[in-house]
C-alpha cells in the first residue's frame, strides 16, 4: 500500500504532513505502518481503514533506532518547593523533558507569594510570578527538531499571588512561551455567584510567616475574564472537578500535580500522557447509524495498543521521576476525533439535543468497554502497581460502569489508572481529511494558498473535507446553500457547545483539551457566561477564544469584493526576499533610554498610512565597540522592518540576548535603568511602545473604534478596513485556527500541540 492509496492522491495535504512529519528517512508506507503498529495486525487494519490512529509523537517516534524521543506527547514536573534550589532544579527538568519532545507542566502554588520574608540577602522573596519568566525562557531555549517546548503554567486560586498572575499576560513580552491557568475550586466560583470577600492565604513553613490577601471573588473573577477576552489567557481549571470524576479520586497515595499544556491531562508529578485516537466518522454506516459492535473492537485495540507502547516506551522517557511516575499509575489517553463529521454523516445538525445525546451514549459507552478492556489486560498482566479497590466507589466508575465491567474489576482491578481523554488532534486530523477532536466545524471553507510565477502570492476558497464531499455528490459549489446539519462554529450558541463538551466529560476520566470560539464582538460577560456554564456542567476546563482578540493582533484587508468565486490577492505580505523603500513622508518618534553604560538614544521611522514601522537609530553617543554594534543593530532590524517582519517577533529576537554585567550592576545599585536587562532588550521594549503609540496615532486619524488595540503591524490599503485573524503559522505563515484548545495550520498540518 502507498500513502497516496491511504490518504487519497488528491489529499496533497495530507500526504505532506505524513511525509514531513511521519516518516522518517525513506521508509515506504508499509515500512512506516510496521514501525507504528509494532507488527500488530489489528492496529495495521485499523490504521489503514482510519479508524484508529495513535498520536504525533507515537507516528513519528516509536520505534526510531539511535534516538532519545519519547512517545509520549506531554507530561507534568513535580511543583518546585518553597526554594532557590527546587525552583532552578525544575528548570533543569524542563529542559531535559523538552530535549526529548516533551511538552511540560508546572505549578507554582507551593513558591512562597511576593513580600515573604526570606533568611538570605534579598530579605523578601520576589513572588511565585516573577520565576514564570524563567520557565518560559527555558522553553524558548530548548529546540525539538524546528519547534519549542510547550508548557503549561498554573496557580491555585488560594495563592496571594493571583492577581499578578492573572496580570503576567498583559505585560509586553512577558511569559510568551508558556500557557496559563488558574486553578479554581467550588468554594470559590460559589463566593463568585455570592459576592462575597476571598481570602488568599500562605504560610511559609521555614519562617512560620502568613501572607493574606483579601479581594472580592467576583473583581478577581471579572480581572480574570476581562483578561481572557482580551488576551485569551489565563484559563481556568476547575479544580474540584479534575480531583472529584476520575478513577482516583478515593485514592489516599494519589495527587494531581498539574495538567499538560493543552489540559486535557490532568497528571501526578512526574506523569505524561500517552495518547491515541478514535476517529468517530468511520462508524457510521451507509444508513447513517453508528456502528457500536465495531467501535467496541477499536477501543479494545486502541486500548491494548497503548499498553504496548507504554512498556516499550518506558526506558525512554526524560526524568526518573517520570519512568516511576508512569510504571506505577500506567495512564493512557484514548480520545476521539471526527464527532463534527460524525454527525454531519448522521444528518445531525451539531448544537441539536438529539446530538448531544448522541455523544453522551457513546462518550459513556466507551468508558464502559476501556474500563473492562483494561480489566482483562490486569487479569493477564496483573493491575497496575498502586492499584486500590476504592476504585469501585468513585463517582465516575458509578456513573459509567456496568455489572459484567464491575465484576470484571473487583476480581481482577484495573491495568491502567487512567484511560480516556480528548486531546487536540489538529495535525493528524487534517492529514485524514476529517474534523478534529469534539470540535464542530470551524468553518465551511477555507483559503488556500498557491504559489505564484508573478510577485504575489494568491488565494482560493476551498470546501472543508466533509463539506467538498457532500458536494461533489450533489453537484454544490462554495456558494450553495447546505442542509441544516451543516454548521460551523460561528453559527453555534456557546451554550450548546458548552453543553456538548459536558456530554463527553460524563465518560472521560481525564479531561478534554476543546475551544469555544467566540465572534470579535463577543462581550466580557459572554466569557464569564461561559465559565459559569462550564463550571455549571461539571467541566474540568474549557479554553475560551475570542477573535479579534488581542493575541491575534489584526490584519488590514480590502474588503470590496466580495464575490466568493474570485482569486483573492493577500495585500499585506511581501513576496519572498522582496525588500521595500522608505518613503519621504515617514513619521519620527524618539526615547532617551538609560542603560548600564549611560544614555542610549533611539529614533524609529513610521508609515503614516499603516503605522508600520520602517527605519530606525540606535546611538550610544560614545565611539568604540557598543556603538560599533548598535550602528549594525540599527541596520539589520531596519532591514527586517522593511522586509515585512512584525515588531513583536522582532522584540521576541531582542529579548532573547541575555543580561548585560552593566546593567546587572546599575540595576544593583539602585539606578534607574529603562525596561530590560540589557540594550538590545531595552531597544525591543522602546520600538514596541513608540508602535503603539503610533497606533493611537492611526485610530484617531481613521476614527477606528478605540477598543481595538493593534499588536501586530498592518498593511496598507484604502479606508475600507476590517479585522481579521491575523495569529500565523512559524512554519508556512499562514492564518491559524483555534480549535480543540490548540493552534492548527490548514495550509500546512502544523499543529502547536505536535
Amino acid at each position: 500500500m502507498t500513502v497516496e492509496q491511504w490518504l487519497g492522491k488528491d489529499n496533497k495535504l495530507g500526504i505532506d504532513i505524513w511525509l514531513r512529519k511521519y516518516r522518517k528517512g525513506e521508509e515506504s508506507f508499509d515500512e512506516w505502518l510496521d514501525r507504528v503498529s509494532g507488527g500488530n495486525k489489528r492496529v495495521k487494519k485499523a490504521i489503514i481503514d482510519k479508524k484508529f490512529i495513535p498520536g504525533g509523537r507515537i507516528l513519528s517516534n516509536r520505534g526510531v533506532k539511535g534516538t532519545r524521543v519519547t512517545y509520549s506527547n506531554c507530561y507534568v514536573v513535580a511543583p518546585p518547593e518553597d526554594s532557590i534550589e527546587s525552583i532552578y532544579e525544575s528548570r533543569k527538568k524542563l529542559a531535559r523533558t523538552y530535549s526529548y519532545g516533551g511538552g511540560c507542566g508546572i505549578d507554582l502554588s507551593k513558591l512562597a507569594p511576593a513580600g515573604a520574608k526570606v533568611h538570605n540577602q534579598a530579605e523578601k522573596t520576589s513572588g511565585a510570578v516573577s520565576f514564570m519568566q524563567g520557565y518560559s525562557q527555558t522553553t524558548e531555549e530548548i529546540g525539538q527538531n524546528g519547534r519549542r517546548g510547550a508548557l503549561m503554567i498554573s496557580l491555585d486560586c488560594h495563592h496571594p499571588d493571583l492577581l499578578d498572575f492573572i496580570d503576567i499576560k498583559t505585560k509586553d513580552g512577558s511569559v510568551t512561551k508558556a500557557n496559563i491557568s488558574v486553578r479554581v475550586t467550588d468554594d470559590f466560583m460559589q463566593a463568585v455567584e455570592d459576592d462575597t470577600d476571598w481570602i488568599m492565604s500562605f504560610t511559609r513553613e521555614e519562617t512560620g510567616e502568613t501572607i493574606t490577601k483579601t479581594a472580592k471573588a467576583r473583581d478577581i473573577f471579572d480581572k480574570l475574564c476581562e483578561n481572557n477576552w482580551n488576551w485569551a489567557e489565563p484559563g481556568i481549571l476547575f479544580w474540584d472537578n479534575i480531583e472529584e470524576y476520575n478513577l482516583l479520586s478515593n485514592n489516599p497515595d494519589f495527587e494531581y500535580a498539574g495538567t499538560n499544556p493543552c489540559a486535557e491531562e490532568p497528571l501526578p508529578a512526574g506523569g505524561s500522557c500517552l495518547l491515541a485516537s478514535i476517529n468517530l466518522s468511520a462508524f457510521v454506516d451507509d444508513c447513517g447509524d453508528f456502528m457500536y459492535d465495531d467501535f467496541y473492537e477499536t477501543v479494545d485495540t486502541g486500548i491494548r495498543y497503548l499498553n504496548e507502547v507504554l512498556d516499550e516506551g518506558l526506558p525512554l522517557h526524560p526524568l526518573q521521576e517520570q519512568r516511576d511516575s508512569v510504571r506505577d499509575w500506567r495512564q493512557v489517553g484514548l480520545g476521539v476525533m471526527g464527532v463534527a463529521d460524525m454527525l454531519i454523516k448522521m444528518h445531525l445538525r451539531y448544537d441539536s439535543d438529539e446530538a448531544i445525546e448522541h455523544c453522551r451514549d457513546i462518550s459513556m459507552a466507551m468508558a464502559n468497554h476501556a474500563m473492562y478492556v483494561s480489566a482483562n489486560l490486569a487479569c493477564e498482566k496483573g493491575p497496575y502497581p498502586k492499584y486500590t479497590k476504592e476504585t469501585i466507589d468513585t463517582p465516575f466508575f458509578r456513573a459509567n460502569a456496568d455489572t459484567l465491567t464491575k465484576n470484571m474489576i473487583e476480581n481482577y482491578g484495573l491495568r491502567n489508572s487512567q484511560l480516556l481523554t480528548i486531546a487536540p488532534t489538529g495535525t493528524i486530523s487534517t492529514m485524514l481529511g476529517i474534523s478534529g477532536g469534539i470540535e464542530p466545524i470551524f468553518a465551511k471553507s477555507y483559503k488556500r494558498k498557491t504559489e505564484s510565477l508573478h510577485e504575489t502570492t494568491q488565494y482560493y476558497d476551498v470546501l472543508t473535507p466533509i463539506y467538498q464531499k457532500y458536494a461533489d455528490k450533489h453537484n454544490l459549489t462554495v456558494n450553495d446553500k447546505f442542509p441544516d446539519w451543516f454548521v460551523d462554529s460561528s453559527e453555534i450558541d456557546y451554550n450548546k457547545r458548552v453543553a456538548m463538551q459536558a456530554a463527553w466529560q460524563m465518560g472521560i476520566d481525564a479531561s478534554i483539551s476543546s475551544t469555544v470560539n467566540l465572534p470579535n464582538d463577543a462581550t466580557i460577560d459572554d466569557v464569564k457566561n461561559v465559565y459559569m456554564s462550564a463550571w455549571e456542567n461539571g467541566l474540568k476546563g474549557i479554553t475560551i477564544y475570542r477573535s479579534g482578540c488581542k493575541r491575534e493582533g489584526v490584519l488590514i484587508t480590502d474588503n470590496n469584493n466580495s464575490d466568493q468565486n474570485t482569486v483573492l490577492k493577500e495585500d499585506n505580505a511581501l513576496p519572498r526576499g522582496f525588500i521595500s523603500d522608505c518613503q519621504d513622508d515617514l513619521i519620527g518618534k524618539k526615547r532617551k533610554l538609560q542603560t548600564g553604560c549611560g544614555s542610549l538614544h533611539v529614533l524609529a521611522f513610521f508609515n503614516p498610512i499603516d503605522g508600520s514601522l520602517q527605519e530606525v537609530y540606535f546611538n550610544k553617543g560614545s565611539s568604540g565597540g557598543c556603538a560599533n554594534f548598535m550602528t549594525g543593530l540599527s541596520r539589520m532590524v531596519s532591514l527586517l522592518c522593511r522586509a515585512g517582519v512584525d515588531i513583536i517577533a522582532i522584540k521576541d529576537q531582542l529579548d532573547s540576548t541575555g543580561v548585560c554585567p552593566s546593567y546587572a550592576t546599575r540595576t544593583a545599585t539602585k539606578h534607574d535603568t529603562s525596561k530590560g536587562s540589557c540594550c538590545p532588550m531595552a531597544i525591543g521594549n522602546a520600538l514596541v511602545d513608540m508602535w503603539k503609540e503610533m497606533q493611537d496615532d492611526i485610530i484617531d486619524t481613521y476614527d477606528i473604534d478605540s477598543e481595538i488595540e493593534y499588536n501586530k503591524p498592518r498593511a496598507s490599503n484604502d479606508a475600507n478596513r476590517v479585522i481579521e485573524n491575523n495569529t500565523r503559522c512559524p512554519e508556512c505563515g499562514e492564518p491559524l485556527e483555534h480549535e480543540g484548545g490548540c493552534d492548527i495550520c490548514k495550509s500546512c498540518g502544523y499543529s502547536r500541540c505536535g
